[in-house]
């Protein structure tokens, strides 16, 4: 077998959906992934263009975005090792419903839609899997539309927070900039700095170079339950 199929291989046996293949299946899905390579900044694809197929993230982090004709981000999701992209294409009329960037340099591998489509027939237990799937992003989507619409900056933020943190930390990625959150709650960089301002000088948290730590966690979480 091709060194490229059994790295394929491993990334795809980090991934619940295959889980449930076996290893002939397996070894037949690697041998038509195909390995692409992306730098920081460098656009996978784009909102509109017709869909490749399913994308699994091997190593590095992309970003979603929806962005504006004046060049403004919205930021979906973000994605890392072990994750998938591109469901929505595979399974809707073809054409991507998001831009994707990579954040830093990244390894992915792409099963075109046409050999996706005959992987999902062939084992229903992997396309309920997958739809399952889908219907999360689905939630996830509503749950972003009814922060944009409902919550102040600073409830975003205390939300984001939350969600994001390991224990009482929300360690920054290198790549992880004030810019990148500012996208990712919908907001511009100077109104996402006045809301760190107001939560850490109400002691809710305390804002480091690398990291956020939460000073208190059930005032954060008040604050992210309140709405305009």
């Amino acid at each position: 077998m091709p060194e490229d199929a059994h790295l394929a291989i491993q990334t795809l046996r980090r991934v619940p959906y295959f889980a449930d293949l076996d290893d002939e299946t397996l070894e037949e899905v690697a041998r038509i992934a195909v390995r692409r390579e992306y730098e920081a900044g460098e656009v996978v694809f784009c909102e509109g263009e017709s869909c490749t197929g399913l994308h699994l993230v091997e190593k590095g982090w992309l970003k979603i975005v929806k962005l504006s004709p004046e060049g403004r981000e919205q930021s979906l999701r973000i994605v890392g090792p072990g994750e998938l992209f591109g469901e929505m294409g595979v399974f809707s009329c073809g054409l991507n419903p998001a831009t994707v960037i990579a954040l830093d340099r990244t390894v992915l591998w792409v099963i075109c839609r046409e050999a996706m489509h005959r992987l999902l027939e062939a084992h229903p237990r992997m396309a309920w899997s997958i739809l399952q799937s889908v219907a999360r992003r689905v939630t996830e989507l509503v749950g972003l539309i009814e922060d944009l619409s409902l919550r102040t900056v600073e409830a975003r933020l205390a939300r984001y927070i939350l969600r994001y943190a390991e224990g009482d930390r929300l360690r920054r990625q290198r790549w992880a900039t004030q810019a990148e959150m500012a996208a990712r709650l919908g907001t511009v960089l100077h109104v996402l700095n006045r809301a760190l301002h107001t939560l850490e000088a109400e002691g809710l948290i305390a804002v480091d170079r690398q990291e956020i730590r939460i000073l208190d966690a059930e005032g954060l979480r008040a604050k992210a339950r309140l709405y305009e």
